[in-house]
C-alpha cells in the first residue's frame, strides 16, 4: 500500500525525533556575526573545517568593526583552507563594512536584507535567520535536498523546489528543528557514496 507524502513526512519525523532528539547548531560561533561569518566560509567547505578555521579569525576580528580593519588579504590568508578564499575574503571584508554603514555594526534580521549583503544567498539568510534569530526557515543543504529526493519528499529537480516540498510537509514550528536533524542523518545514515538502502533506518522504510 503507498503511504501518502504527508504520512511518510510525519513518520520520518518522529524516527528522527528518536535518533535526534537534541540537535547542536554544527557551526561554532558566538552571536549572529560570527554565525554569518561561519556560514559563508562553509560554501563546498565541511564543517569541521569551518570550525578549525574560525578561532583563528575571530582572535584578529570577531566584529564587523574589528573585522574591516584587516586587509582583504589578511582574512584570504587565514581561510585559505576553507576554499574559495579570494571571493569569501572580499565578501566577508564588504559584508562588514556593509553592517558597520549601513546597521550600525549589527546583523539585520530579515531574509531580504541579508539576501542583498555581499555573499549570502538563500540559503546562507536561512541559516542565519533560523539559527540566530529563531525565525522559521528550512535552508536546504546537499545532504537535505539528496534525503528529500530519496525519501520520495521532493522531486529533487532543485534546491528552491526542495525547500516549498519540504515547508509543505513538515510543520513550520519543527522547519528549525528538522533541518538540522535531516543533516545529521545524512552524515551519520544516508551518505551520497557508499549507501545501502537496506541499512539505512529510514531508507529501508520509505526509501524510494
Amino acid at each position: 500500500m503507498k503511504i501518502s507524502k504527508e504520512k511518510k513526512a510525519a513518520a520520518i519525523a518522529k524516527l528522527l525525533d528518536r535518533f535526534y532528539p537534541k540537535v547542536p547548531i554544527p557551526l561554532e560561533h558566538e552571536d549572529p556575526y560570527t554565525l554569518l561569518v561561519a556560514v559563508i566560509l562553509s560554501a563546498r567547505c565541511t564543517d569541521l573545517r569551518v570550525n578549525q578555521i574560525t578561532p583563528i579569525l575571530f582572535a584578529k576580528a570577531d566584529t564587523p568593526k574589528e573585522m574591516v580593519k584587516l586587509k582583504v588579504k589578511e582574512i584570504q590568508d587565514i581561510i585559505r583552507p576553507c576554499g574559495l578564499s579570494p571571493a569569501k575574503s572580499k565578501n566577508i571584508h564588504r559584508m562588514s563594512e556593509i553592517l558597520m554603514e549601513e546597521y550600525s555594526g549589527k546583523v539585520p534580521e530579515s531574509f531580504e536584507e541579508l539576501e542583498a549583503l555581499p555573499g549570502v544567498g538563500h540559503k546562507t539568510a536561512s541559516v542565519v535567520m533560523s539559527q540566530a534569530f529563531g525565525v522559521p526557515a528550512f535552508p536546504v543543504d546537499t545532504h537535505i535536498h539528496r534525503l528529500a529526493h530519496r525519501w520520495g519528499l521532493s522531486n529533487g529537480k532543485s534546491v528552491t523546489q526542495t525547500e516549498r516540498d519540504l515547508k509543505e510537509l513538515f510543520p513550520e514550528n519543527t522547519w528549525n528543528k528538522i533541518h538540522l536533524q535531516i543533516i545529521f542523518f545524512g552524515r551519520e545514515y544516508c551518505p551520497a557514496r557508499g549507501h545501502k538502502k537496506e541499512d539505512c533506518p529510514i531508507c529501508s522504510k520509505y526509501g524510494t
